[in-house]
């Protein structure tokens, strides 16, 4: 059923029930009118009746002539002019007028003080009892009054009859009135549904257009199917970066660990070999396996974090303590290279909000990057930006050091020198991390003048976490960073890019 039919349909249903609402209580408040008039009526004719009453009750006591008695009567019924009378005393009762007929049983006086009302077959009376107590010669009696209420009664159910018909005739008039207004006012929904009935999200990329109508729910209406349909986009725009993420993920990895994998099978063919090799040529060849195994290993998980962090949503981000992170971090290394020299200095508050699993790939790799590649100490320090802005990381080695003109490309994937133990995945995990955090990472010379490499990581404070790149690509992009500037810093290649 349509909305304008279902509006229809309610107004023709509701607008006759408070038709009949409010024509019941209309009909109780004419009854009370009504009723009222006739016993203000009932109250004035007794006030000018009762003296003639007292005097009838008198006369009636003293068993005077039936003259004077009839004389009383006389002037007790001018007196009452439309309403009926009966005086009932010790010595008899008097009646005239309009009453009801004998038989009716009268409430008592003391139920009638007040006028009430006494059913008489069809017919209905206001009757009103006024007490009567003569004093010389004592007598008490009661003085009744009576009106027909025949009259009020009409008048009452002829409100009634058209309430009634009012409320049959406005039914039809209301849900045709209604409909016309809920078609009209329908308009705008009508031309949203048809604008969003034209959209289909897998064959074009035309969206929702809403020009503001005024209307309310029309408007918000429209700016709901507008946000689903934009979450619609980016969610399709996610899982297609994960497909092209995966893809990367299966191309790299198969490219990559090929050489590992090769160099593997040869060793194992040697060992497998008639005659098999023998003693310091077994354990060299047992070398190269292990050798072989822990990068094959290294890419695994360098690949694995690199299309973890193309596809990080923002609830993963967390309040993360830089300087426990850091502890952590030295003492796996510690543990993995015995020989290491690390010194590490922090001050000040480290607390970031970050990815952690990600934030520890990229110290991991920094420290890692400054073991395998300088020589001598590896220096850490942590602590707050001159600013106060930013958690700084600086990790500083005395090994070769990164040429000048090495420097832009260094973060982006496979880039290694050639004697070089690495997967040349550390660093890009490293400047795919600033990014994401919405920091920055920079490589430069040792500030002392000594030979070495001098990395700077910045991590800004921030109590919601960073804003994440619409497009991520550090797995998917060219790995020479191909369509960087010369001036450009491979977090700047790896942000949004119009």
């Amino acid at each position: 059923m349509r909305l304008s039919t279902r509006i229809a349909v309610a107004v023709a249903v509701v607008v006759p029930l408070l038709v009949l609402g409010s024509g019941w209580i209309m009909v109780r408040l004419v009854s009370r009118d009504v009723h009222a008039a006739g016993d203000a009526h009932l109250r004035e004719r007794a006030t000018a009746v009762r003296p003639e009453a007292l005097g009838l009750l008198r006369a009636m006591a003293n068993d005077r002539p039936a003259s004077v008695e009839q004389a009383r009567q006389r002037r007790l019924f001018t007196a009452a002019l439309d309403v009926g009378i009966r005086v009932t005393g010790a010595d008899g009762t008097v009646t005239g007028g309009p009453q009801p007929a004998a038989p009716v049983t009268l409430p008592s006086p003391p139920d009638a003080t007040r006028p009430v009302t006494v059913a008489a077959g069809a017919q209905g009376w206001r009757v009103l009892a006024v007490p009567l107590t003569a004093v010389r010669p004592a007598a008490s009696g009661t003085l009744w009054l009576f009106s027909p209420d025949g009259a009020g009664r009409r008048q009452i159910a002829q409100v009634r009859r058209r309430v009634v018909t009012v409320a049959l005739l406005t039914a039809p008039v209301a849900g045709l009135l209604a409909w016309l207004a809920a078609v009209r006012l329908a308009r705008p929904l009508l031309a949203l549904q048809r604008r969003a009935a034209g959209i289909d999200p897998r064959t074009s990329a035309a969206r929702l257009d809403h020009a503001r109508t005024g209307v309310s729910e029309v408007d918000d209406l429209a700016g709901t199917l507008q946000t689903v349909l934009a979450r619609y986009d980016e969610q399709a725009a996610r899982t297609a970066e994960a497909l092209v993420t995966a893809r990367s993920f299966s191309a790299a990895a198969s490219h990559e660990l090929r050489t590992p994998l090769m160099s593997m099978r040869i060793d194992l063919d040697v060992l497998d070999g008639d005659p098999a090799p023998e003693g310091a040529e077994r354990a060299e060849v047992v070398a190269d396996l292990r050798a072989a195994h822990e990068r094959l290993l290294g890419l695994l998980v360098m690949l694995r974090t690199l299309a973890q962090g193309d596809l990080v949503e923002a609830d993963a981000f967390v309040p993360v303590d830089l300087a426990d992170l850091l502890d952590s971090a030295v003492r796996d290394l510690r543990r993995d290279h015995p020989a290491a020299r690390i010194t590490v200095r922090t001050a000040g508050p480290c607390a970031v909000r970050a990815w952690p699993q990600g934030l520890r790939s990229a110290v991991d790799n920094l420290l890692s990057n400054a073991v395998v590649h300088g020589s001598g100490p590896v220096e850490a320090a942590l602590a707050p930006t001159a600013d106060g802005a930013a958690v700084r990381l600086t990790v500083g080695d005395h090994g070769p050091g990164v040429p000048p003109g090495a420097r832009a490309s260094v973060f982006t994937r496979f880039q290694r020198r050639q004697d070089s133990p690495g997967s040349g995945l550390g660093l890009a995990l490293v400047g795919q991390q600033a990014a994401l955090h919405s920091g920055t990472v920079t490589v430069t010379d040792r500030p002392d003048g000594t030979p070495g490499a001098w990395f700077v990581l910045d991590i800004p404070h921030m109590a919601q976490g960073p804003a994440l790149p619409r497009q991520r690509d550090w797995l998917t992009a060219a790995p020479a960073g191909s369509d960087a500037g010369p001036d450009a810093t491979p977090q700047d290649f790896h942000k949004d890019r119009s």
